[in-house]
């Protein structure tokens, strides 16, 4: 049986936080909350425990883990070479939604980093998992709480969906703020890349790293991958999703127009989008929404980029909920967290993008 914690994330609970931090160092499995999205960590110097990961998320062995810390002082437990760089981004964005990309110790297992030599690592800055990480005072390995390739989850119900019965523990700490994973900077190579976008900006990484790039890489599985979701088909909702893109009146016409194609072949559709296109969009689908035929999502608005992120991954799994037969969605493109939604659906559409 899996036990839910649920502590205050504005004033944790150091009695319980010390019980779940027991479980880590015995090996158990941890699902708890993360500024980015919830993770599910374990001891990630145990190989075991490890494996546990692997198990219960039905996650590739190519699919490497990210490695939590509680503070920049365990750096070099886990990383054989720490740059300058490295220091100068951890002392400008930890703790924080930044995860490092460095050569690993040969004490950090094989099954951690996909077998690379190579070793992802972060402090998160969510209180809960901040005095956890501490309380452990070891090395935690922790992706996603979810079942591989499924949205990730933002609150203690969606682990729940998907790993109850799986885990020894979920602490409950509410929703997480961001809703979007963590930005994976590979400093491995020259010039530095963003492997990811997330809770950290490319603009706001240049700053401190000014030769800093990004990259639209996808990867199958039959290697490793150099940072976890690389895939093309990640975060995905049981029903085919399709993206549109591009200027805002001619996405509106698109998928108003595909969406009542889908609804007319039997099709029952459902609809994400920011706030300002599900009106414009509203009396295109008004007889088919009356019907049922078509379900829609709101997912934050256009004006407000971090509302976008924050529902992200719960609108795609409320729309898993009303067994929609096909997704159609919208997003703003840009830089900073757009470049993160953005990713996130791409991947979640398998690269079903339409540019109008």
């Amino acid at each position: 049986m899996t036990r839910v914690v649920p502590i205050d994330p504005q004033h944790p609970d150091l009695g319980r936080i010390r019980e779940v931090a027991e479980v880590l160092r015995d090996g158990g499995l941890v699902a708890f909350p993360t500024e980015t999205v919830y993770g599910l960590g374990a001891h990630a110097l145990n190989p075991t425990a490890v494996a546990r990961i692997f198990q219960a998320k039905g996650r590739p062995s190519t699919d490497p883990m990210i490695v939590h810390l509680a503070s920049v002082d365990q750096l070099d437990v886990v990383a054989q070479v720490v740059p300058t760089a490295a220091r100068e981004l951890a002392a400008a964005f930890w703790p924080g939604a930044l995860t490092l990309i460095l050569e690993k110790r040969s004490i950090v297992p094989d099954a951690v980093t996909a077998g690379l030599q190579t070793v992802g690592v972060r402090v998160p800055s969510h209180p809960i998992a901040h005095a956890l990480l501490a309380a452990a005072d070891v090395p935690v390995a922790a992706p996603s709480a979810n079942r591989f390739s499924h949205p990730s989850p933002t609150c203690a119900e969606h682990v729940l969906a998907d790993l109850d019965g799986a885990v020894d523990v979920v602490i409950d700490g509410g929703a997480t703020p961001i809703g979007v994973e963590s930005t994976i900077l590979d400093l491995t190579v020259t010039p530095p890349l963003v492997r990811r976008p997330g809770g950290v900006s490319l603009e706001h990484i240049r700053h401190v790293v000014p030769g800093a790039r990004s990259v639209s890489e996808t990867v199958g599985r039959a290697r490793a991958q150099p940072a976890p979701g690389q895939l093309l088909r990640h975060y995905a909702p049981r029903a085919t999703l399709t993206l549109y893109v591009g200027d805002v009146r001619q996405v509106v016409e698109r998928m108003g127009s595909d969406i009542r194609t889908a609804a007319a072949s039997g099709l029952r559709a459902g609809v994400l989008a920011p706030e300002e296109d599900l009106l414009a969009l509203a009396p295109r689908l008004a007889a088919l929404g009356a019907s049922g035929r078509v379900i829609t999502v709101r997912c934050g608005s256009r004006r407000d980029r971090e509302e976008t992120a924050r529902d992200l991954f719960r609108a795609l799994r409320a729309l898993d909920a009303e067994a929609v037969d096909a997704i159609f969605a919208s997003a703003p493109e840009g830089e900073g967290i757009n470049a993160a939604i953005l990713d996130r659906l791409t991947r979640a559409a398998e690269g079903r993008v339409v540019r109008t």
